[in-house]
């Protein structure tokens, strides 16, 4: 039985493991690949080599935003152009992740889940924000 209780906790889970996995990947762009590795990537793939640290910022602020409940929705939808990118790129190396180049179905099931997060809001344990009586939904 769905009960509100349940959703919101499903919906913080949701939040929790992607804000988690957009954090980890923010991270190895700096950590592990460098930025100039990542511009380097970037430009390798077609992409311009600035978008590289915006996307890095997007996942580091996204996940840490995701995680602790703010702006959930607009996060959520914010960063599908990210997922998108990344499914262009691993498209051509099929369906499988352990395709040379990576596959496509782990940015696509990550899209998917962030639109599905975008729909369900926050749920339980959100940082919620001082804001407008008519905002609220927003921030949810």
């Amino acid at each position: 039985m769905t009960t509100q209780r349940n959703a919101d906790y499903a919906a913080l889970i949701l939040r929790l493991a992607l804000g988690t996995m957009f954090l980890a990947h923010g991270l190895l762009k700096v950590v592990v690949f460098t930025l100039p590795g990542t511009v380097a990537f970037f430009e390798s793939t077609g992409f311009p080599g600035w978008l590289a640290y915006v996307v890095t910022v997007a996942e580091i602020g996204g996940g840490a935003a995701l995680i602790a409940g703010i702006a959930v929705r607009w996060v959520s939808l914010a960063l599908v152009p990210v997922l998108l990118g990344a499914l262009s790129v691993h498209w051509g190396a099929g369906w499988v992740f352990s395709n040379e180049g990576g596959g496509w179905e782990y940015p696509a099931f990550l899209a998917i889940a962030s639109i599905v997060q975008a729909l369900l809001g926050a749920g339980a344990y959100r940082l919620n924000l001082p804001v407008r009586e008519g905002d609220k939904a927003a921030y949810a």
